[in-house]
């Protein structure tokens, strides 16, 4: 089927889109920059700059990973909004797409799986969180809300409505460990604050054929948690991985020092959640990578 992907030249993206086109999917990128992208991405998918240029051929199925890094700059009031609208107006250009095609008596798409992320529960402390867990009032609860509430509207067009919310990603080249393996490499890296709050993680290959599976089977619906089953804290993230790495990890960082240095952002490292994919795991979906000493073995070994 045809399959229109946003931020398909992301991290996620970049490993997704192969992935379709070996499945025999035809696949559709938007990106605001083609040109770009285009070396990033197999010769076979087929990039525009907005879901609206797609409306000729239309899509059989939506993929919404757009979004602009949580973690690229420091959280100003004006960055905030950057961040909720990056997400929300991608979301709202493929509503748009689809109210286009129902307009033009088109046929729409069957499914849209659309990204979020684990941070709409807000900080969790110690419990256990699933799909069902009432979440936590505080900024990245409300950009994953408002996230989530823009793709809503395709419900009432028929269109299943699968919303991913997902952890840490990690893979080779990017995602969480990219920033994370420079200090680590040289023995400097520590966990953060207590390092007691929980790391919901999920490998790279994971999160795609978690798409794929959410994309294939036509019985599921609702939130999902993008999550690997075993969830750790930041104190085993760090020991797992100082061990993978064969290095000492003896130089925490203080809360304070996290605090001061990225103001209201220090949030993503010093809280979490016990994320766990009950919904994923109920409906039959088996991960590669359940561990993280498996993952980071396989990531740090490729």
């Amino acid at each position: 089927m045809r399959v229109l992907v946003t931020g398909g030249s992301g991290f996620v993206g970049q490993r997704l889109c192969p992935m379709l086109i070996a499945q025999g999917h035809e696949v559709q990128v938007v990106s605001r920059t083609p040109h770009k992208v285009r070396q990033r991405l197999p010769k076979e998918c087929d990039i525009r700059d907005s879901a609206q240029a797609f409306i000729d051929t239309p899509p059989e199925a939506l993929v919404n990973l757009a979004g602009e890094s949580i973690a690229a700059k420091r959280w100003s009031d004006r960055q905030k909004d950057r961040l909720i609208r990056s997400r929300v107006e991608a979301t709202e250009q493929l509503v748009s797409l689809c109210e286009q095609l129902h307009e033009n008596g088109q046929p729409l798409p069957k499914v849209l799986v659309s990204g979020s992320a684990m941070g709409y529960y807000g900080d969790q402390g110690d419990r256990r969180v699933t799909e069902d867990t009432p979440p936590h009032d505080e900024f990245a609860h409300r950009l994953c809300a408002q996230w989530e509430a823009a793709a809503k509207p395709i419900e009432a067009m028929g269109v299943r409505l699968a919303i991913l919310r997902i952890g840490l990603v990690l893979g080779p080249d990017g995602g969480t460990l990219q920033k994370m393996l420079p200090p680590f490499k040289l023995g400097l890296g520590g966990r953060f604050g207590d390092g007691k709050q929980f790391m919901p993680w999920i490998h790279r290959d994971d999160l795609v054929n978690a798409i794929l599976f959410l994309l294939s089977d036509a019985s599921l619906s609702g939130p999902f948690n993008g999550s690997a089953p075993h969830p750790v804290t930041n104190a085993e993230f760090t020991r797992t991985l100082a061990r993978t790495l064969h290095r000492p990890a003896v130089l925490p960082v203080p809360a304070c020092v996290l605090k001061a240095g990225l103001g209201d952002m220090s949030q993503l490292l010093l809280t979490g959640a016990d994320m766990r994919p009950a919904r994923l795991i109920d409906a039959g979906f088996t991960f590669t990578y359940p561990t993280l000493d498996k993952a980071l073995q396989a990531i740090l070994d490729d």
